[in-house]
């Protein structure tokens, strides 16, 4: 259940139209940034060992992705490169943990041998080819070959085959093409009488081992094996048994050696390495360079639920349910499952012994003891979890953000319990420890966000509202994962937790509103009114829109707030809201026409913008027919039917739909009168030459530059105009050709916010005339933001 790995609890499923609360960004300072550049830059100059097959290869590629994830420009850049490249080049370092030995030679009399190694760097010779070469056959190439000061010795292990060391030495090194890394293991020869050996003979090759002791010298070790290796071959790190290789082919297999490397710096030249921390300056490097690759994953992947502050551990011992009982199994998840299945058993088996009883005979039952001590380790866990998450800087802001990562941490604990543990203890004690867990964490969870609403107040600044939004969406989850009722006793702590968000409302709704239309302004900032292709015969800003309120529709259903009256007042807002900003796209888009054909002396293309203006409107219209599917009406309408009077949706949502669509109608037919304006007065001008023909012309000749005209003029309105406006443009002027001043267009209907006030939303507040009684005070927000929308029309 580790979060930092993924998983259902990592965060709430997005924001207010997609806004999130972004990761926590780390303002280093100018200064801070450039010291941290150089002290990445100097790394990658001098980086050690051969790359794995799954890394960057250059240095080159490495370096610009450095660039690109501090934001350096190229000039800069290259001055912070020469800079580094002047500076002193750090010592470089082999770690080498020599770990242990399996099958070495037993060259004492009792068949064992007493092992130590002594290891060391050669440098300035080569050794050619990648492996040892001659220099393999050599009996003392560490003791002979490298100074004493510079040779490094492991304890010696005495009567073994198979010795453990462990043993970590440091070793420096000048130049990693022509150095080499030398480890020899002998075994110690300590003088004895040949009585003593004898008493250690244990079989015939122990007695030929005496004779050839007879004949060296005293205290002489004997040789075991070798191991050489270029430094330039090895990787930065390493964990690999080798081989021991022999000094003569009378015993070629001589065992193998467990070796981990590491290739390191010491005594960095740069300023962040002299003045801080090793790991303070690796923390912020990793902070640097996962914030750059969280912006990017948001940028390819769209936007995403916000990610933990990387570069800090993300969360304490996985769960309480084995944090507490079980030791953490480095191992697989699958290791520690069984791991746990196996305590468990132990357990009932244990206590089902006949001396369990006699020597317990008042402890009360297993499940019971296992059931008080998770709870008890659930408890703890939280709190330890909540300290995790304390804030650095108090404010009420910083205390959300830390309430919303404990409340992501709960969810994620509780997902692999269900998923998990739940099933294990079920199975071997009959305890329901997901039902346990969740009654546990969510009176804890409710209890600090109750606080923390409280504390908050009815006054919700919008960076306070987008907080509590990531809140609720988070409980929303946590509540979902709730059990079932037959499995839990009486009611929850998170029932009608919605009711502590209520005063967020306004604020949640105002930030849709602000965030939407924000975007549709620089759509349509953006937009040059040209068609996307041949087929498709609108614009940029159309689509840009549609998606827009597709994220808006993906923020109410993101609410689906639980009260049914306050839900469909919340949905009137939101079909207010699509309105106006449907009004106000209109009106920018025909200002944005007027701004660019301003300058064109092309009249064509003038006409070229009003086409994609008109198909726009047209694209507008069909994606606000959508809203009902969208925004589930026919679901809301289910929900509201107890607490509304009937016809009370009728009269207000879908009122408000056919206002608007009606509105968007006036706009397309006053686009598309003006093409045909534009038509009329070209067939007018040829109708009049044909009056002035003399009789000598023939007519199909003196009609064919009338012919012609509405050829080219109807191929062009074809290409550029929907089908169904296209028919409009033509049928026009059919009616009125030989007008000199065609009709004026329907007059635009008077749907403006506050008509739509007047006549629309009032039965939504359940103030119809027809009702009985008086219905229930609406709340302050819905009469506030409703009453909002009054004032001037934007057609």
């Amino acid at each position: 259940m580790d979060l930092s790995h993924g998983g259902p609890g990592d965060g709430p499923p997005g924001g207010l139209l997609g806004e999130q609360i972004q990761p926590p960004s780390h303002h280093f300072s100018p200064e801070q940034r450039a010291l941290l550049y150089e002290d990445a830059l100097y790394t990658v100059l001098h980086r050690l060992g051969q790359p794995e097959p799954n890394h960057v290869t250059e240095a080159s590629e490495l370096l610009r992705y450095l660039q690109e994830a501090f934001h350096v420009e190229p000039e800069e850049h290259q001055q912070a490169l020469q800079r580094v490249r002047e500076l002193e080049k750090p010592i470089f370092c082999l770690k080498a943990t020599v770990k242990q030995a399996k099958g070495i030679l037993g060259k004492d009399v009792s068949g064992f041998s007493d092992p130590y190694c002594l290891l060391g760097i050669e440098q300035g010779v080569s050794v050619p080819g990648g492996s040892p070469g001659s220099r393999h056959r050599q009996k003392a190439v560490v003791r002979h070959t490298i100074p004493e000061e510079q040779t490094h010795r492991t304890q010696v292990i005495t009567q073994t085959l198979n010795p453990v060391w462990d043993e970590t030495f440091i070793l420096e090194f000048e130049d990693i093409t022509n150095a080499s890394f030398h480890l020899d293991m002998w075994d110690l020869d300590t003088v004895e009488s040949v009585r003593q050996k004898l008493g250690e003979l244990t079989d015939l090759h122990g007695l030929r081992r005496i004779f050839k002791e007879a004949r060296k010298d005293k205290g002489q070790d004997d040789f075991l094996g070798n191991v050489v290796l270029r430094l330039q071959d090895l990787h930065c790190r390493e964990d690999q048994w080798y081989p021991l290789e022999p000094r003569t082919e009378t015993y070629p297999d001589r065992g193998q050696c467990h070796l981990q490397f590491q290739l390191i710096h010491k005594r960095r030249a740069t300023s962040a390495s002299r003045s801080q921390p090793s790991y303070t300056v690796h923390l912020h490097l990793l902070q640097q360079l996962v914030s750059h690759e969280v912006t990017q994953h948001q940028a390819v992947a769209g936007l995403q639920p916000p990610l933990p502050e990387p570069g800090v551990p993300q969360q304490l011992p996985p769960a309480p349910y084995h944090q507490h009982r079980v030791p953490v199994d480095p191992g697989s998840a699958q290791g520690r499952t069984a791991r746990l299945q196996s305590l468990l058993r132990v357990l009932v088996q244990m206590c089902k012994m006949k001396a369990f009883g006699e020597l317990c005979p008042n402890t009360a039952p297993l499940p019971q003891l296992v059931t008080e001590a998770l709870q008890t380790g659930t408890t703890e866990w939280f709190h330890l979890k909540q300290q995790h998450h304390q804030p650095m800087m108090q404010g009420i802001l910083e205390a959300g953000k830390a309430l919303l990562g404990l409340v992501q941490d709960v969810i994620g604990d509780l997902h692999q319990c269900q998923r998990t543990w739940d099933k294990i203890f079920h199975n071997t004690l009959k305890i329901h420890l997901f039902s346990m867990a969740f009654r546990e964490l969510q009176w804890l969870v409710a209890k600090r966000v109750q606080d923390h609403t409280t504390a908050v107040g009815d006054a919700v600044s919008p960076e306070m509202g987008e907080s509590l939004f990531q809140l609720y969406i988070s409980l929303k989850e946590l509540y979902q994962l709730r059990p079932s009722s037959s499995e839990r006793d009486g009611v929850l702590a998170l029932d009608n937790f919605h009711r502590w968000f209520q005063p967020a409302i306004p604020s949640w709704l105002q930030k849709t509103y602000n965030v939407a239309l924000a975007r549709v302004q620089r759509a349509v900032q953006m937009d040059e009114l040209v068609p996307l292709g041949e087929l498709t015969k609108h614009s940029t800003s159309a689509v840009d829109l549609s998606t827009c309120f597709a994220q808006i529709s993906h923020t109410a259903r993101q609410l689906d707030w639980p009260d049914p009256e306050e839900a469909f007042m919340i949905t009137v807002k939101f079909v207010e809201d699509t309105c106006r900003l449907a009004l106000v796209y209109c009106s920018l888009i025909k200002a944005r026409a007027r701004e660019l054909s301003s300058g064109q002396k092309d009249q064509g293309q003038a006409a070229n913008m009003l086409c994609v203006v008109v198909n726009d409107m047209e694209q507008l219209r069909l994606v606000i027919g959508k809203l009902p599917t969208q925004l589930a009406w026919e679901a809301l309408e289910q929900r509201v039917g107890a607490v509304l009077e009937q016809g009370q949706l009728q009269n207000t949502l879908h009122a408000q739909l056919q206002s608007a669509l009606a509105g968007l109608g006036h706009e397309i037919r006053t686009g598309v009168r003006t093409l045909a304006e534009q038509l009329e007065v070209g067939i007018a001008k040829h109708i009049q030459k044909l009056v002035g023909v003399r009789e000598s012309v023939l007519p199909e000749d003196a009609i064919l530059p009338l012919m012609k005209f509405l050829e080219v003029e109807l191929c062009y309105m074809n290409t550029n105009l929907v089908q169904e406006n296209f028919s409009r443009s033509v049928a026009a002027p059919a009616l009125g050709v030989l007008t000199t001043s065609p009709s004026p267009p329907t007059a635009p209907p008077s749907w403006a916010p506050a008509s739509v006030l007047r006549g629309v939303t009032a039965p939504a507040l359940g103030v119809l005339t027809t009702s009985p009684s008086p219905p229930t005070a609406p709340p302050s927000w819905a009469s506030a933001s409703v009453l909002r929308g009054g004032g001037e029309s934007l057609w």
